[in-house]
């Protein structure tokens, strides 16, 4: 078969990443995507501070409450993206840039389907369903049902940026999706000071803003990601020349590969919509949800947005070397990834362990009662934070290379079954308090380390084949 003629538009791939030192292949990933990420959750913090101050705790809560029920569904429907990731690392590895163009094209065409024919008109006439679901307060209700609304039916900009830069980061690239990011979390935050607080002719929009505001950022932001690949200069560039028609086949293996993740997450955000129902049926219950959704949602998500950097980054690099035939590096960048994370969880669990009354007047919690809840919350969470980073990145290098069904089953276990059925026990023997949850919470992310440690020392990902698509 012969070789396609190379574009000329199209930038090489980064050949460090399966020949060079693995500790600077994995940190060039990774740190792109971390600082994107924190910078992200400082946007998600000024969300919060600016709704908390002008709407009070039941906004804090509709706004943490609307974001864990939206995760669940769009988790479901964005698994196309890691198949994607799996397929692209692949190839990238073996230096098939056409396939990896034609792969990411697929997983555009996916994207707009799901996200118009799916997302948009299911998650508009379940939304009053779900929060029912969760036990939402009727105060926080009446801030949800609308926010939560307004992300189903504006998701296809989160479900494209999240495409752009997980391709680009699967082929190599991370440094632009950060940009991409960076741009989107700026104006979203100047989106969404107008919207909540009002300006000039622009009445204030209180918990509704917030919604507008992060439709319309990631909107034109994946709208300018889209138009890149096409320009040319990237890892990727969908040219001219290439098949644009659908490829069942690739579909099929974004599905593959992809699905057994979107319910890996399905299970994490179902699980965590069942610790909110939890929350709900106690008699602080505004109070609890409200400390949850900022000391999980915001707080937490320092460490757990950091690890998620480290475990792309682990995934790309573990794909790519093992597309290139050295399992070897797999193995190692998994582990240095690891390492990263760690370091990174211990120094903001002292954080949290020093100064917890601090962080929620930040979102004007200065109440008696979420000044106690959120520093007990904290505490549990500086412990859980050493292990969630270890699941994260051990589960990267699982799903880098395709063994995408062992983390769902470890989810399935540790975020659902052990955590809710440790409370449904102690539901039933006392009366359920917070604490009880916060320990929930720190079970399942220890089991879900174990078992992924596990699960990747068996090695059971070497032996994972995937399909060349269409024409390679």
């Amino acid at each position: 078969m012969s070789t396609p003629p190379k574009d000329p538009k199209a930038k090489p791939f980064d050949r460090s990443i399966i020949e060079g030192p693995i500790i600077a292949a994995v940190w060039m990933l990774a740190w792109p995507t971390v600082l994107q990420n924190v910078i992200g959750g400082a946007q998600g913090i000024i969300d919060h501070a600016l709704v908390g101050h002008l709407v009070g705790y039941a906004g804090n809560a509709a706004v943490g409450v609307s974001f864990q029920i939206f995760l669940v569904v769009i988790t479901f429907v964005m698994s196309i993206f890691t198949g994607m990731g799996v397929l692209v690392s692949r190839y990238a590895g073996a230096g098939d840039a056409e396939a990896v163009n034609h792969t990411s094209w697929q997983a555009f065409l996916a994207a707009l389907a799901m996200s118009l024919f799916i997302l948009a008109p299911a998650g508009w006439f379940l939304a009053p369903v779900l929060l029912n679901v969760v036990h939402a307060a009727p105060e926080v209700q009446l801030q949800a049902l609308p926010f939560l609304r307004t992300l189903f039916v504006g998701g296809l900009g989160m479900m494209l940026g999240f495409m752009v830069s997980g391709a680009l980061r699967a082929a190599g690239d991370a440094r632009t999706g950060m940009r991409l990011g960076i741009a989107m979390t700026v104006l979203n935050v100047i989106f969404n000071v107008i919207l909540i607080r009002g300006f000039g002719p622009i009445p204030s929009l209180g918990t509704m803003g917030a919604a507008i505001g992060m439709i319309m950022a990631n909107t034109l932001v994946a709208a300018y990601g889209v138009y890149l690949l096409m320009a040319g200069g990237l890892v990727i560039h969908w040219h001219k020349g290439m098949d644009r028609s659908w490829d069942w086949p690739v579909i099929k293996q974004l599905f593959r590969f992809g699905l057994p993740a979107g319910i890996q997450g399905v299970a994490m955000n179902i699980g965590g919509v069942m610790m909110l129902r939890f929350m709900g049926s106690l008699p602080e219950s505004g109070h609890v949800q409200a400390v949850y959704a900022v000391g999980y949602s915001e707080l937490f998500s320092f460490i757990t947005w950091t690890s998620v950097g480290l475990m792309g980054a682990a995934a790309a690099v573990a794909g790519q070397n093992l597309g290139a035939g050295k399992p070897e590096r797999t193995v190692r960048a998994v582990y240095v990834a690891n390492r990263m994370g760690l370091g990174i969880a211990v120094v903001i669990g002292a954080i949290f362990l020093t100064v917890p009354g601090f962080l929620f007047d930040l979102f004007g919690m200065h109440d008696a009662q979420s000044q106690t809840l959120g520093a007990e919350l904290l505490r549990w969470l500086a412990v859980s934070g050493v292990f969630i980073t270890t699941a994260l990145t051990f589960s990267g290098g699982l799903t880098g290379t395709g063994d995408t069904k062992g983390p769902m089953y470890i989810s399935l276990v540790s975020q659902v079954a052990l955590p809710i059925g440790l409370l449904l026990v102690l539901q039933s023997t006392r009366p359920l308090e917070p604490h009880h949850i916060w320990m929930a919470i720190v079970c399942g992310h220890v089991t879900r380390a174990v078992l992924s440690v596990l699960r990747f020392r068996q090695g059971k990902w070497r032996s994972i084949i995937i399909e060349a698509p269409r024409g390679a």
